[in-house]
């Protein structure tokens, strides 16, 4: 059992989120779906709570209610191997009602803040020249969505 588990707060729709984010990503699958008894404090049978596996590591997802909304301080991070893969995530998560936040950043139809990064966009953020990697760091901070091909010409001077 993994120790540290993330869990995503939901009004009703901690099914249907956990359902779509297993869509995305290989090796991801709900494990357990358990709903509200008799006893309370939500509807019986309304799901509770959804246990599932994105991509091996072990999520919650709990319908609570909806007095609690998310903010991208605190975000799931994915770290994409390849512009493809940040291309299709993006796509996907802004899909009917997501919105584009900066710098990778998103939040999906739930609410639910992600931050979409490319591997080689942090190997550009840390690379040996001092003066690319500033040159970087600004390409990226006029972005929504992670371009590692500006990136790239931003860190060897082709831009900015």
């Amino acid at each position: 059992m993994q120790k540290i588990v993330t869990n995503l707060w939901f009004d009703t729709q901690a099914e249907e989120a956990a359902q779509f984010y297993c869509s995305l990503f290989e090796d991801s699958k709900i494990t357990e779906v358990v709903p509200y008894s008799e006893a309370g404090p939500r509807e019986a049978g309304l799901t509770m709570l959804v246990e599932f596996e994105l991509n091996g590591q072990h999520f919650t997802a709990i319908n609570g209610g909806g007095d609690y909304h998310y903010t991208h301080a605190m975000s799931l991070l994915v770290n994409c191997d390849d512009q493809e893969e940040v291309d299709r995530l993006w796509a996907a998560l802004l899909a009917d009602g997501g919105q584009e936040i900066e710098c990778g950043w998103l939040t999906d139809k739930f609410g639910v803040p992600w931050q979409i990064f490319p591997l080689e966009a942090g190997e550009l953020l840390t690379g040996p020249d001092p003066e690319g990697r500033v040159r970087a760091s600004r390409a990226m901070y006029g972005m929504k969505k992670i371009d590692v091909q500006a990136m790239r010409d931003a860190y060897a001077g082709k831009t900015f």
